[in-house]
């Protein structure tokens, strides 16, 4: 198995975001942790879909060199179609595009055409089963414990429902999907997520705006997997 293969999907993959990162210094900022992670979170943002503006593919072309992890690009784009492609090229390897998105059915067909991993994303207000239809077809689901548009926000407990939801009707149609969460995972939060069924954690600022982002990413995992 490469580093740039998704993993088990049993078991837990830590995937630090980039928005949190030193936009000067991303190539340094993902050196220093690589050790202690699994994936690269790379939150696309397109003003429109949430109110900020964040990286495109030209960020992703540069950073692929740099690095043999897995890079699981977040679209937060209204119109992921338009965009899915250029990620693909530029080195993506996993796209995940929202349930609330224009023809996000038709996206995931789209990822899937391109060679790339297939997720469904939905915010805190957006019901489970806006997704569950779609288990079926996917690589990944992605549960946002945040609204999505800025880093540091507060966890969102309420999440934790559809988390759980979900993670029983992966293991009752006994499907190979990762579980993802994103939102204010810290080494609080980190191990209630993963008890409730995630198995891919998100965080950003927990890491990257630790006094050591590496020995951060290290103690993340290992609150994680405290039972």
């Amino acid at each position: 198995m490469t580093s740039r293969d998704p993993g088990d999907w049993r078991s837990l993959r830590i995937a630090p975001s980039i928005l949190s990162a030193d936009f000067a210094a991303l190539r340094e900022d993902l050196a220093r942790v690589d050790p202690e992670i699994d994936w690269v979170h790379l939150d696309v943002m397109d003003g429109h879909f949430v109110p900020n503006l964040t990286i495109g593919p030209a960020v992703v072309s540069a950073l692929r060199p740099h690095s043999d992890r897995l890079f699981d690009c977040h679209l937060m784009v209204t119109d992921p179609r338009r965009y899915l492609e250029a990620f693909a090229r530029a080195g993506a390897d996993s796209c995940t595009v929202h349930v609330e998105a224009h023809e996000a059915a038709a996206a995931l067909d789209d990822a899937r055409a391109l060679g790339v991993r297939a997720g469904l994303a939905l915010n805190p207000d957006t019901p489970v089963e806006s997704v569950l239809a779609h288990l079926g077809t996917l690589d990944l689901v992605l549960v946002m414990s945040v609204y999505p548009g800025f880093g540091g926000q507060a966890f969102i407990p309420e999440v934790l429902d559809k988390v759980r939801a979900l993670r029983q009707e992966i293991d009752a149609q006994g499907l190979e999907v990762d579980l993802e969460i994103d939102g204010g995972i810290d080494v609080t939060w980190a191990p209630v997520a993963a008890g409730a069924g995630a198995t891919v954690l998100v965080a950003g600022s927990a890491i990257f705006r630790a006094p050591d982002p590496r020995a951060a990413a290290r103690e993340l995992r290992a609150r994680a997997l405290v039972p």
